[in-house]
Formats: C-alpha cells, structure tokens, sequence
C-alpha cells in the first residue's frame, strides 16, 4: 500500500491542513507496505478461523429475528472513496430508516443476539471481507457514514490518507461511545459537534505518529480492552 501522488488526491484533500500528514506518511513507505501485507496474510488466516464461528452467528441471527445477516451501511474509506461494510446484523431490520446513524445505550433497535455480538465486537467479524478487498485495515480510523464525513474539518480529512480500521487508539477511549450518547435529544448533533472532534483528535494523532509497530500494540490494546482488561 502506498500513497498516491499529492497531485493525484482529491482536490478537496489538497490542502494546507493536509499537508503536513500526508508529507509524514510519504516517509513511511516501508511500513505503509507492511501494513498491507500482514493485512493480506492475517486476514486471510484469520477468515479461515473463523469460518465456522461466523456461520454459528449467522445461524443465531436468523434464528433471532427477520432480515438479512449483514448489515451494508454505506462508509466512506482511503480519499473519501464509499463502499458497504460488512458487519454482522446486531439491530432489527431498516433500523438505520427508523433512527439515527448513531448508536445510543439501550437503543430499542438492537436485538438480543446483536447485544451480546455488540458486547464482544462480534458484530465485526465479517469486516475481514473489508480488509482483505483494501477497503479497510485492521487498524485504522472508523470508518464514518457519509453524512458525518461531510461534517469533517480541513484537517480532518488528514484521516482519509490512510485506509478505515476495525480497531484503532479513538476506538478504545471511546468503547462506550453509546453510553456517552444516551440522554442526548439529538444524538446526531452530539455526536458531530462533541464526539467526533475528539474521536478524530486521538485519530490524528495516530497518523502523524503512524508505523506498522504501533499499529500491532493497537491490536493488542483492542484485545485486552475486549477482554475487560485494558486502559479504562
């Protein structure tokens, strides 16, 4: 995986703010590359281990309630390119039709398996179809739905240079995000004016200090903090 040309991003992405990451990251090319070929070899050992768990879930899933097993919400990735994520269904059926793009502590939508697969981060399984097709990495900023990456400041977009993670260092601090969300009147507005600036502080941190190292004790961090053992 390496950077495209300066002159080859998205004109929206050529800008002062962007600048000084994308100059950082250029450096790096040796773990830029890295980053992709554990990608490609972890995700592929890692699809035929969990193989059979995932058609146990998927089994639980429609067993629980109607609707599809994957849930495709549109995503925006690498230079604001969108494409459907694969997550396991944790909500009933048109959930993201009947409320916010958000998810807030006891939402009524979420199901009684997608409890327990939201718990564990179950639900993200799947998003190894993601990394292995470059769509996304195993760490690197969330991937945000469009309406919220509309939201993103100049510097923000810094976050773009790089592929969508499942994991990175913004989704451990803010684990309990929907808990933070749960008296809001509109979590939408909450989550853009209040949460998104500071998830994508920790997120901007991370590009500037990018390397493939850092990028496997992010994994390892997730893990533990899964496990109820991490950083609070």
């Amino acid at each position: 995986m390496l950077l495209r040309k300066w002159n080859e991003l998205p004109s929206h992405m050529q800008c002062d703010e962007v600048r000084p990451y994308y100059d950082i990251l250029e450096k790096k090319k040796g773990s830029l590359i890295a980053k992709r070929v554990f990608d490609v070899i972890a995700g592929s050992m890692l699809l035929v281990v969990l193989s059979g768990p995932m058609a146990i879930i998927a089994a639980c899933i429609k067993a629980d309630s109607k609707g599809p097993i994957f849930y495709r919400q549109e995503r925006v990735t690498t230079y604001g390119k969108k494409f459907g994520i694969h997550k396991f269904r944790t909500m009933v059926n048109n959930a993201d039709k009947i409320g916010t793009a958000v998810t807030v502590q006891g939402d009524s939508r979420i199901t009684k398996v997608g409890h327990f697969l939201r718990k564990y981060r179950l639900d993200e399984f799947p998003q190894v179809f993601d990394v292995l097709s470059g769509n996304m990495s195993f760490v690197g900023t969330r991937p945000e739905a469009t309406k919220y990456v509309e939201h993103y400041s100049n510097e923000m977009l810094a976050t773009l240079l790089l592929p969508a993670g499942i994991t990175s260092e913004a989704s451990i601090k803010y684990k309990d995000e929907a808990e933070l969300l749960k008296n809001a009147v509109d979590a939408d507005k909450v989550y853009i004016e209040d949460v998104l600036p500071e998830k994508m502080r920790y997120n901007l941190q991370t590009v500037k200090n990018f390397n493939f190292m850092s990028d496997i004790k992010t994994m390892i961090k997730t893990v533990l903090s899964v496990a109820g053992i991490g950083d609070k």
